[in-house]
């Protein structure tokens, strides 16, 4: 048996065992030092280990002495960091150990609900049960939600409660695990050292009603902390409270609802109204952060509320719900898969305890409460089709963005109830699991981030468009900019900005589409494009389009002829232009001419009206954030020449702006160029040396088998991995079509995890093997070149006004064989050359539109 410390109360639960967790209820702290102090002497008279976590604000348990070992701990840190110290500390304490916690109550001032308290005593309990310790924890009695002492109460193995009424002090339990007396369960008067049980029936009537009526007091009982902040909230409003407390509270809720991010924190303050923040509760699904995206979103709304006449009249109000960050740990610790997220946190189960989280995350179950408040969210929105967007904590932050490193998944919605539940319960599994993606956690650790918390909160929302026959989509969608790097002519002004619009779904604006190709639109001079010839410009142009078909319940993508032939769309001339009439078929009826269509938008950019709008909420954004800003939206149509903008998200863009200028050689023999391009380049002005290349071979590569190209890939991240330091060995990867492609005919299907160490890329066009590049300003992948400093060129030989001297890699020892010799069979498809002895530099000017390879200095041959 091992003592409390106090005989009576050992008499009382016949003592404590090894593994014990014991939960105090109590009204003061002071009662339990009472109960600490005793437990404490006697463990140490017993020459026991104690340790004591210090972590809240109210008085020590205990003082520090040389016997006892104290840690300090912040809660202020979040959940994920508190519980993973805990969770180390007892790891190195290891069994036997005697622990004493303060006040778990004291938790509610850092994490603001009861959801994550529960959270962290279902994590820590079993695993001190584990290690056979016997461990103290309270909790201030009536402070807490009946939910969360009822999960408290499942988990540990002695619940007591603490009172005092008229002079005396009682302790009465309510859980004894494993243990059993005909008087154990009563109150209990404490004495000093004794605890007499209360058997009369008259002495328990008046005790327990004391306690109960003062437990009835407050009728809030039964909510959540979270939830009682909001009322009280609420109550501020009707009360017509100073300007002064509605601003701290207003401080406060943002803090524990909208970020943790200092600049944005700020922004949120001077913006938000103390009724817009309890409107944003009712929308949100559990507790904690609503995430980057959701804040940005509403964020960026509010803004241009306040900065553009008409905003309103001319914005889609947005029908969004959030589901708290919260509920990701939720679903963690309800699976039991604790362990495994601390394991994966660790420098060895960084990647490889990653993919088997990740499997299990696909297949987990939602506790009661979460899967009721889905099936509301169903309800709601009826037939409508939703998309579930990613919105983690550190999303669309000041450098780091995250651009489509986690999923985001449209629903049809379509079905019985229980059918869209089920799609809806498989999408948030899915998100949740793409934060152990490859790409995910390789963009974390370069930035530094893999130790901190990254709970994954979720925005759902209407999907922003109309009904077509079968078919559901926006007008339009894309992505703006307010600094465009990629300007293709002089004559464009870099910081109006730039569009990158499509027909249909945005899905095709932001990712790079094997074939397909948005309309760039520079602000400055919305009608000039990349491209002047017409066969380029059509086929540079956008071919298919995503919508959602609520007849197959699926998202998918139709080509735009198709969109055409079918009469999916009414409003033809204001997004594109006739092309020419085909013969397409010859039957018994003679000639049938199909109608042929350039999906160009020149007619919707020929007025000023949409190009100035944009300029203007790009330019306010840009003003407020004090930073270039990017956003996604959608636009759809109304009567006349009108339109309804839905701002969908605003995050800061990361950009190098244009840089110092540039002084192009001149008078450079062909034969020291590796290759010279006039515009199709992205990354400011360069001078950028370069010691190796890794070169595809392109005709070579479009000649494999498709299991090869993948095996192209996978060895292109082998040679990236190598490169342990971009500036110690800077790296020039070149290669057919488009690098990061799905689609391995179209290009090498790397994940930008496999090149991300490079300082160069190059896309060679090859166009007997379809192997087209594409310019990508706007999209993830562009972003993920941005962040990581990567320098971008396309490279299209047949264009007369292009070098791309093939010839120079003859002059080098290709060191492949030698660096991957299980793969040597590749080495004439894949090349790798140091190049550090000659002088190798690329150089760009973004005004002079040219972009150049060459070597300065001519020594012979490796």
């Amino acid at each position: 048996m091992i003592s409390t410390g106090i005989r009576g109360l050992d008499e009382v639960i016949t003592g404590l065992r090894a593994g014990d967790n014991v939960v105090w209820q109590i009204d003061d702290i002071k009662d339990y030092i009472g109960l600490v102090k005793p437990f404490v002497r006697q463990a140490l008279k017993e020459d026991k280990k104690v340790i004591y976590l210090r972590f809240a604000r109210h008085e020590e348990l205990l003082k520090p002495a040389k016997n006892i070992k104290r840690y300090e701990l912040n809660a202020q840190a979040g959940f994920e960091s508190f519980t993973t110290k805990v969770n180390n500390i007892i790891t190195q304490e290891g069994e036997g150990a005697y622990y004493v916690f303060d006040c778990l109550s004291d938790l509610l001032l850092a994490w603001a609900t009861d959801l994550m308290i529960g959270d962290f005593f279902m994590v820590t309990c079993p695993y001190l049960y584990e290690l056979k310790t016997v461990t103290y924890f309270s909790l201030l009695r009536n402070n807490h939600s009946f939910k969360s002492i009822a999960r408290i109460r499942e988990t540990t193995q002695l619940l007591l409660d603490v009172y005092h009424c008229a002079g005396s002090c009682y302790i009465h339990p309510l859980k004894v695990w494993n243990r059993y007396s005909p008087t154990m369960f009563l109150p209990h008067q404490r004495k000093n050292d004794s605890c007499t049980p209360i058997t009369d029936s008259i002495n328990a009537a008046k005790i327990l009603s004391h306690i109960r009526e003062k437990g009835a007091q407050s009728t809030k009982r039964n909510l959540d902390y979270w939830d009682r902040l909001f009322i009280a909230a609420e109550e501020l409003l009707k009360d017509g409270a100073s300007p002064e407390r509605i601003k701290e509270r207003i401080r406060s809720l943002c803090g524990i609802m909208i970020t943790k991010n200092k600049k944005i924190l700020s922004l949120a303050i001077s913006n938000f109204s103390l009724e817009e923040l309890i409107d944003i509760k009712s929308r949100l699904i559990g507790t904690g952060f609503i995430g980057g995206k959701s804040v940005g979103m509403l964020l960026a709304r509010k803004i241009l509320s306040k900065k553009i006449t008409g905003w309103q009249d001319l914005s889609e109000p947005h029908d969004s719900f959030y589901i708290g960050s919260d509920i990701f740990y939720s679903y963690i610790v309800h699976n039991r898969w604790w362990k495994l997220h601390i394991q994966q946190k660790s420098d060895e189960g960084y990647f490889n305890i990653a993919k088997v989280l990740k499997e299990k995350m696909l297949y987990g179950v939602f506790p009661e409460e979460i899967m009721e408040r889905f099936q509301q969210i169903i309800e709601y929105f009826g037939s409508s089709p939703i998309i579930i967007r990613s919105s983690s904590l550190l999303e669309d932050d000041f450098g780091n963005a995250f651009a489509g490193k986690y999923e985001s998944i449209f629903l049809a919605n379509q079905g019985s109830p229980e059918q869209r539940y089920i799609q809806f319960a498989e999408a948030v599994k899915r998100i949740y699991a793409s934060t152990m993606n490859e790409d995910a956690l390789t963009y974390r650790k370069q930035r530094g981030l893999d130790k901190s918390d990254e709970q994954m909160a979720l925005l759902v929302q209407r999907v922003s468009g109309a009904h077509h026959q079968h078919y559901f989509f926006p007008d339009l969608a894309g992505v703006g900019v307010s600094y465009n790097t990629y300007v293709w002519n002089s004559d464009i002004k870099p910081e109006t900005g730039m569009l990158r619009l499509v027909f249909g779904l945005g899905t095709r604006a932001v990712n790079r589409v094997e074939g397909d190709y948005p309309r760039m639109v520079a602000l400055s001079d919305p009608l000039r494009q990349p491209y002047a010839e017409k066969d380029d410009l059509i086929r540079y142009s956008q071919h298919e389009v995503d919508l959602i078909n609520t007849k197959v319940n699926a998202l998918e993508s139709v080509s735009f002829q198709k969109v055409i032939n079918e009469k999916l769309y009414k409003d033809l001339g204001r997004i594109a232009v006739k092309e020419y009439a085909v013969l397409s078929s010859q039957g018994e009826r003679g000639a049938q001419e199909e109608e042929s269509w350039m999906l160009n938008l020149d007619n919707l950019l020929k007025g000023n009206i949409l190009v100035d709008f944009f300029k203007k909420i790009l330019k306010s954004l840009k003003e407020v954030y004090h930073y270039p800003v990017e956003i996604e939206f959608t636009l759809n149509f109304t009567k006349g020449d009108t339109f309804k903008i839905n701002l969908l998200q605003c995050r800061p863009l990361q950009t190098r702006g244009l840089g110092h200028k540039v002084d192009l050689p001149k008078g450079l023999s062909r034969k020291d160029i590796l290759f010279e391009s006039r515009g199709y380049f992205l990354g400011g002005n360069i001078s950028q040396k370069i010691d190796w290349i890794i070169y595809v071979d392109p005709a070579k590569y479009s000649q494999l088998v498709l299991s090869d190209k993948y095996e192209i890939a996978r060895l292109i991240g082998k040679l990236n991995r190598t490169i342990k330091d971009k500036e110690e060995l800077p790296t020039l990867l070149m290669g057919p079509g488009r690098w990061g492609t799905t689609t391995p005919s179209l290009g090498v299907p790397v994940k930008f995890a496999e090149i991300n160490n490079v300082a160069a890329l190059a896309e060679i066009a090859f166009s007997t093997g379809n192997l087209m590049p594409e310019l990508s300003f706007g999209t993830h992948f562009f972003q993920d070149l941005v962040e990581t400093n990567i320098f971008y060129a396309a490279l299209f030989p047949e264009k007369k006004e292009v070098v791309f001297n093939v010839a120079w890699f003859t002059q080098l020892k290709n060191l492949f064989a030698t660096l991957m010799p299980e793969s040597a069979k590749f080495e004439d498809l894949i090349g790798v050359y140091d190049a550090s002895s000659r002088g190798l530099r690329i150089m760009s000017d973004v005004v002079a539109q040219k972009v150049i390879c060459f070597q300065s200095k001519n020594k012979s041959a490796l």
